[in-house]
Parts: structure tokens; C-alpha cells; sequence
């Protein structure tokens, strides 16, 4: 069997905060956390704004890669706040 690369840092913008603009920024790029179950659902782990991961329905969501300055530059700033 095929194993797949799995990524320690994964990205995504947020296109739909309705109901938690709190929590949510629209257009704002969050850190992903990898979790196979909740994905298995239509649902996405993320960072948000309190700074603890929440499932959000994935569809919220568009995940992207960002390039390797701005990926660095997110991880780094993850770990100031």
C-alpha cells in the first residue's frame, strides 16, 4: 500500500463566517490541523481566533498552499501568539 505524504502544517481561508463572526474572519488564512475522522464528516479542524482548533464545516473553507515565505511566516507568527 501506497503511503501518503502527510503534511504538519496545512492553510485555508475562511469564505463563510456566517454565525461566528467572532470566530471567524472572512478571508482570513487559518491554520489547519489534520484530522482524517472529522474530514470523513464535511468538516475541517481550525486554529481560530480564540487560538484553540474547533471543527467547522469545511465548506467554510477553501485549503491552500500557500508559498514557502508566506507558509514560514505563518507558522512562525502561530507561534508568537
Amino acid at each position: 500500500m501506497r503511503r501518503r505524504k502527510v503534511r504538519t502544517k496545512q492553510f485555508a481561508v475562511c469564505i463563510d463566517n456566517r454565525g461566528y463572526p467572532a470566530s471567524l474572519e472572512l478571508h482570513k488564512i487559518y491554520r489547519v490541523i489534520s484530522d482524517a475522522e472529522v474530514a470523513a464528516d464535511g468538516d475541517i479542524r481550525i486554529v481560530d481566533e480564540s487560538g484553540e482548533d474547533y471543527l467547522y464545516s469545511a465548506d467554510r473553507f477553501v485549503e491552500i498552499e500557500p508559498p514557502r515565505t508566506v507558509r514560514r511566516s505563518l507558522i512562525h507568527a502561530g507561534k508568537a501568539a
